[in-house]
């Protein structure tokens, strides 16, 4: 007997599970000559409060936060676009996440790269696959790659935004939104300087080796 944690696991009950999962890991794994593979998703809420984390203090001296907070400031939403050739992530932050923000930002990736076929992998959030996005995605060479159902692991862009998370919010108790967008957009620019082509997503995983969706995840 050993002292073990627990886990869970959100089955997914999409029944093109299969299809949908090796569609994605073959554009992680071939990107298509004539195209570029982004994947897309949604930070947040951004909400003004202060967050627990780490940092380097005197031994003893531990950095203290306010236990309370307001929501005067309401929230803002970041919008998030992970490029997989160059490993380089593009945003913006909104005030809402509506298809008309979602589009807005489709149409700036399909401006940054006019010369290629864009794959934008992305979850069932409904602004994805209003029908105004479908239809523009149609006109202009944009294929909307969509991930199984409770399958967020499948979207490269989620791991980034632990990060974000981790280096960018954690252990700050930031008082306006103008403030707290200045942390993401200094983190996103050191990252971005950084980064390298995204090759290789699970790689290990038994799950590449499925042939059907097992009834039970171990």
């Amino acid at each position: 007997m050993s002292w073990q944690s627990t886990s869970t696991w959100k089955a997914s009950a999409d029944p093109d599970f299969m299809t949908k999962m090796h569609r994605i890991l073959d554009l992680y794994d071939h990107p298509p000559d004539n195209g570029r593979v982004i994947c897309v998703d949604e930070f947040g809420p951004l909400n003004l409060m202060p967050r627990k984390g780490k940092a380097w203090r005197p031994a003893g001296s531990p950095r203290r936060l306010r236990a309370t907070y307001n929501r005067r400031h309401g929230v803002m939403h970041m919008l998030a676009a992970l490029d997989l050739t160059t490993g380089k992530i593009h945003y913006r932050i909104r005030r809402r996440k509506r298809h008309v923000e979602f589009l807005d930002l489709v149409k700036a990736l399909r401006a940054r790269w006019p010369e290629q076929k864009l794959y934008i992998v992305a979850d069932n959030f409904s602004p994805h696959r209003h029908p105004d996005v479908l239809d523009w995605a149609a006109a202009n060479d944009v294929e909307l790659v969509f991930l199984p159902t409770y399958s967020s692991w499948l979207n490269w862009i989620e791991a980034e935004f632990t990060a974000l998370r981790y280096f960018a919010l954690n252990g700050t108790d930031h008082r306006s939104h103008t403030e707290q967008n200045a942390a993401i957009a200094a983190y996103i620019r050191w990252r971005n300087a950084r980064a390298r082509p995204k090759t290789g997503l699970a790689t290990d995983s038994p799950i590449r080796t499925w042939t059907h969706y097992p009834a039970k995840i171990a």
